[in-house]
Formats: structure tokens, C-alpha cells, sequence
């Protein structure tokens, strides 16, 4: 014996997941049976409303109802995906732009569908687009919430990034050494958690 639903129960479930994602302030798997199921809803309640549609007369209370079930289906799908955009967006600004540093978290990557991380890819280029035409004056992806204080700044490195190429020259960073720099050569590396200001 099937088990029987109602309209837009399986909408109601990604709205559902959508507001714990909110809840516990965390991407949660995209879960992509889910959404598939509801699209094949979307079809059957489709074809279900065709042949209600070329009845003559006034619509059949059957056909406005399958009419509301798809129109809030598309609504809760579209909730759905927006909600997930924005967590990647504000995700992607929460690293500074640093693409590599969210694709290379493997918990992170292993939540994210194979559109999403081209959405990641396509949104880095052009934000990079963009900020090419001005960035000898404005740096668009440093911290807003905290405007520099100094030109220069004492950070002490909390995990290995390699030689950096700044205005002043090279410089290796090594975990647990202190460096006197340029904010704007090393802001990123602040923003990825590289380094810390001391």
C-alpha cells in the first residue's frame, strides 16, 4: 500500500530544511532527491491539469487547486535556491574571495550540488570582472566592519602561506613568526585566517 501525500508536502520539506539551515547558521547538504521529487511533482500535477484546462466553461475547482499546488511548489523551489545562493555569496565574502578556501574544505565542498560550485566559480569571475577596472584604488574585497586604524600592522602567522610577493619585496611567512607590513599587501591573508593581527 502506497503511502499517500498531499500537495506540496515535499515543497513544504525544502522550505522546512531551508529554515534549519537559517536556524543553526549552517549550509546544510543540498538535497538533491528531494528537489528532484518535486519536480516530478511539478510534471505529474501538470499533466494532471491539462486535460482540466480545455474543459469549456468555468474552471473545475480541481484544476485551481493543482493551479495553487504548482504555483507554490515553484515558489518553495525558488525559496529554496535562493536560500542557498545567499549562503554561498555570504560565504564567498566571509573568506575575503578566497574561492580555493571554500572549495578545498572538503565538508564544505561535500554539502554544495555540482551547480552550485559553478555558480562559486562563475560568481568569483566576476567579481574579479569587476574589480579589475579599479583595483589600484579600491580593494574591494577587504573588511568593512572594521576600517584600518594603521598603514602598517603587526600580525603574527597562524598557519604556513608560503612566500608572498608585497610592495616592499618578498616575505616567507612561517607559522609563529611576527611581521611589521603593509595592511593592504597582507589584508586577505587576515580575512582567510593565515595570519592574525597581533
Amino acid at each position: 500500500m502506497s503511502e499517500a501525500r498531499q500537495y506540496g508536502e515535499l515543497a513544504t520539506q525544502l522550505v522546512m530544511e531551508s529554515r534549519r539551515s537559517t536556524q543553526t547558521d549552517t549550509l546544510l547538504k543540498y538535497n538533491d532527491s528531494l528537489v528532484r521529487a518535486l519536480i516530478r511533482e511539478q510534471r505529474d500535477l501538470e499533466k494532471a491539469a491539462e486535460p482540466l484546462a480545455l474543459l469549456d466553461g468555468p474552471p473545475a475547482p480541481a484544476l485551481i487547486i493543482i493551479e495553487t499546488s504548482i504555483a507554490r511548489n515553484k515558489r518553495c523551489l525558488l525559496a529554496y535556491h535562493t536560500h542557498r545562493t545567499d549562503r554561498l555569496r555570504d560565504m564567498y565574502w566571509a573568506v575575503g574571495g578566497a574561492l580555493p578556501h571554500i572549495l578545498s574544505d572538503q565538508d564544505i565542498r561535500s554539502r554544495l550540488s555540482p551547480h552550485e560550485v559553478d555558480f562559486l566559480r562563475e560568481y568569483h569571475a566576476s567579481v574579479m570582472d569587476f574589480r579589475a577596472d579599479f583595483a589600484d584604488e579600491l580593494d574591494i574585497m577587504a573588511s568593512i566592519t572594521q576600517p584600518p586604524k594603521d598603514l602598517h600592522v603587526l600580525v603574527r602567522v597562524v598557519r604556513d602561506c608560503g612566500e608572498i610577493q608585497t610592495e616592499l619585496g618578498n616575505i616567507n611567512f612561517k607559522k609563529g613568526e611576527r611581521y611589521m607590513v603593509r595592511r593592504v599587501d597582507i589584508e586577505h591573508l587576515i580575512v582567510q585566517g593565515y595570519l592574525e593581527e597581533v
